[in-house]
């Protein structure tokens, strides 16, 4: 995304001078950008913005009140028109951002990736209009009554681009008002040729609390976001597979692998993982999670194999958080096959095992990623208090740069009795680790019917879309032209960019090719010379 260049227009209000309002001033800031309650921020007066069809693109809107109160703020965002089409309001969403307190930042390790200051940080999204409200006041409503002077409101835009849109530059504006003054922010989408798959290339696991897996609703704001929930209710799946492009599930199984005392469950039998494949879609990915973090439990591994065994013979697949060991290439099967199939790392685990995760690729095994706490000093974190990059860099980038095909987290919805005010923080060995295991908010607090998105989540969805570009452009034959490109700025877990413009501009680099290929493809079907933007 490029952000570019509001105009104000004065609706002649002019009140005493006890009670004049303060000059209402909008601008426009790109999607990793975290934007303080107050102070002085860079902004633009306008803002171009690129996307494929069936993408989702954000940037944000800082109002301020810069020389006294603003009553009545309110953020509208109008359709955006091109010379042959138009995308309606149903396809653009106002959220506005809500600070959460973190009080003790993340464990410092000193290294190159390191937690920001305790404060305040924009995490919880508010939609200003919506399905799902609820009657009766909110404790945190999207309106805001009144900004005080040398305060700021932000807002969070996400646009979505319709998958049977036009190509071509769209135009519109978001029009930001208060009592007496209104700001315009134009806007500029250019829609490329190429469209994303409703299928992510991408495979995901990310844990939801038990008790909210039975109406769906976390599971449906995670599919919207492009990730995968690691367990659904099986009734739901087919519409999942047609709506959001399910690709993967776990199967309720679990070996309750204890690793203080080495222990594990008994396999299942070969024909309960078979019953219970039977309630997903057969194009759907059907693995059991069996065990977590047991490279310290060799004494575990033959119950594994035979979980191995019984998982393969039932043409499932075993997901495993291990390091890859020579214990584990052999399920004892006879068929070579490993007693893993979705290897999923650290990246210190992934750094301490370079060979062994090359022998499992080659074989044909998956390597995924995932992230869990402060457990080295370079790679992404995902505490609240890390930077936005860090969300996003490695769900795309980093793990298309490493070979790596699928992303885990243990859970979204770990809430604590107020998360809209200080935020879920996990405690362990005496430090915090603030917004662990919570993605999510409860939208009660909101007046929301359901849960409600953290910027986090846009962050990350982001990631997949970026994974997409390059997987797109792989099979397109341009393969090593993307990783090449994306190897500038993600090589290696300890070597990735901090800027995000210049993740911006390589995403922008990726989409025009892509852009490029398929208007070459529809120039060629049609017979005609590909269209030209001014």
């Amino acid at each position: 995304m490029l952000v570019i260049g509001a105009v104000v227009e004065s609706r002649g209000y002019s009140p005493s001078a006890s009670s004049q309002p303060g000059r209402l001033v909008a601008g426009a800031l790109g999607g990793l950008e975290r934007v303080g309650l107050s102070g002085s921020i860079a902004t633009s007066p306008a803002v171009q913005i690129y996307a494929a069809r069936g993408e989702y693109e954000a940037f944000q809107i800082a109002v301020d009140a810069r020389n006294g109160p603003i009553e009545s703020v309110n953020v509208v965002f109008s359709g955006l028109r091109s010379a042959n089409d138009f995308i309606g309001q149903s396809n653009l969403t106002v959220y506005r951002e809500h600070y959460v307190r973190v009080d003790r930042s993340s464990p410092d390790i000193r290294g190159a990736n390191r937690p920001q200051s305790p404060g305040l940080y924009p995490d919880a999204l508010i939609p200003l209009n919506g399905a799902g409200r609820v009657s009766g006041r909110a404790r945190f409503a999207a309106a805001v009554l009144k900004l005080e002077a040398g305060s700021r409101a932000v807002y969070w835009v996400d646009v979505f681009v319709p998958r049977e849109a036009q190509p071509g530059v769209y135009r519109g504006e978001v029009t930001v008002s208060s009592r007496s003054e209104t700001a315009l922010v134009p806007v500029v989408l250019v829609v490329w040729h190429h469209t994303l798959p409703l299928r992510p290339s991408l495979k995901s696991s990310f844990g939801i609390d038990r008790s909210r897996m039975g109406d769906g609703r976390m599971a449906g704001l995670l599919l919207t976001h492009r990730i995968m929930p690691f367990l659904i209710n099986p009734q739901h799946s087919v519409d999942y597979r047609r709506r959001f492009g399910l690709n993967s599930t776990g199967l309720w199984f679990f070996g309750d692998a204890s690793v203080k005392d080495c222990t594990m469950n008994p396999a299942p039998s070969v024909q309960a993982v078979r019953d219970a494949m039977a309630s997903y879609p057969g194009d759907v990915d059907k693995y059991v999670y069996a065990a977590d973090e047991i490279d310290l439990c060799p004494a575990i591994f033959p119950t594994l194999k035979q979980w191995a065994r019984n998982v393969h013979k039932a043409g499932a697949k075993m997901l495993v958080t291990v390091t890859p060991t020579q214990d584990l290439l052999d399920d004892g099967s006879g068929s070579g096959r490993s007693a893993v199939d979705i290897w999923v790392l650290l990246p210190k685990m992934y750094a301490n095992a370079r060979p062994f995760v090359r022998q499992v690729l080659n074989k044909g095994d998956e390597v995924w990623s995932y992230n869990c706490l402060v457990q080295d000093a370079y790679s992404p974190k995902w505490e609240i208090d890390f930077t936005p990059i860090d969300y996003r860099i490695q769900p795309g980038f980093l793990n298309q740069s490493l070979g790596i095909t699928g992303l885990l987290y243990s859970k979204v919805d770990s809430w604590n009795d107020d998360p809209w005010t200080n935020t879920t923080s996990l405690e362990q060995g005496g430090y915090t680790y603030p917004g662990e295991d919570m993605l999510a908010y409860p939208g009660a607090d909101a007046g929301i019917d359901g849960p409600l998105p953290s910027m986090r989540l846009k962050w990350l969805r982001e990631g997949v879309e970026d994974y997409e570009y390059v997987e797109m452009l792989k099979r397109a034959g341009r393969g090593d032209w993307a990783l090449n490109a994306v190897r500038t700025v993600a090589s290696d877990w300890s070597s990735w960019t901090r800027s995000p413009a210049a993740l911006e501009n390589l995403r922008r680099r990726l989409g025009e090719e892509l852009d490029r290929l398929e208007a070459g493809k529809a120039s060629n079907r049609s017979g005609t010379a590909g269209r030209t933007i001014n």
